[in-house]
């Protein structure tokens, strides 16, 4: 496994992703996984096996790339949350802090 037991999972893209949010987050009870690009099969199943029966969030960039990423990704994750970032912005890790900021509280990931 990539990261300690955790009681939450945010799946990212990338790890320049995973670092950015890390640096939001500050959170030991939130683990943040990757999918290093589009994932297959293999990439899919350990995915699974890492998350096991936790919360997972997924949050990847608005682009065609994400879609794509995102839709492998519900497939596996079927009760996931889904965490979006505003189009316009270069991804996930080109998406201000405040906005991340907003997303992640939105989503229940922050304590208010």
């Amino acid at each position: 496994m990539e990261e300690d037991y955790t009681s939450t999972i945010i799946i990212v893209e990338g790890k320049n992703d995973r670092i950015r949010l890390k640096e939001l987050l500050q959170d030991d009870e939130i683990s943040i996984l990757c999918t290093y690009g589009t994932p297959g099969t293999e990439r899919l199943e350990q995915l699974k096996e890492e998350v096991g029966d936790r919360s997972v969030y997924i949050f990847t960039d608005n682009d065609r790339s994400g879609a794509r990423i995102r839709a492998a990704l519900r497939d596996a994750f079927p009760d996931a949350e889904h965490i979006y970032t505003h189009k316009g912005y270069a991804g996930v890790e080109g998406t201000p802090n405040e906005y991340l900021l907003e997303r992640l509280e939105k989503a229940g990931l922050l304590d208010a």
